[in-house]
């Protein structure tokens, strides 16, 4: 997970539990998870109306390239 070993994240609690106690440590983890799942959210949100821009986009692209390519001359008989 993000390139971190076992003895790291065991490093980074014990800093985390000495810094801030053992009493806030649960409310600091419900905060922590709250702020990633809003994060997750957001990223999803964006992602999506980036898709939905690209399928809109998508029609436009292709109406000019069928205005811009040269047709071939119609022969009148």
């Amino acid at each position: 997970m993000f390139g971190i070993g076992f003895q790291e994240m065991l490093l980074i609690l014990v800093v985390v539990l000495i810094f801030f106690g053992p009493k806030r440590l649960p409310d600091l983890a419900k905060s922590l998870g709250k702020g990633l799942a809003e994060f997750k959210k957001a990223s999803e949100e964006v992602k999506k109306s980036i898709d939905e821009a690209m399928k809109e986009e998508a029609p436009k692209e292709e109406a000019a390239k069928e205005e811009t390519t040269p047709r071939p001359p119609v022969s009148q008989g």
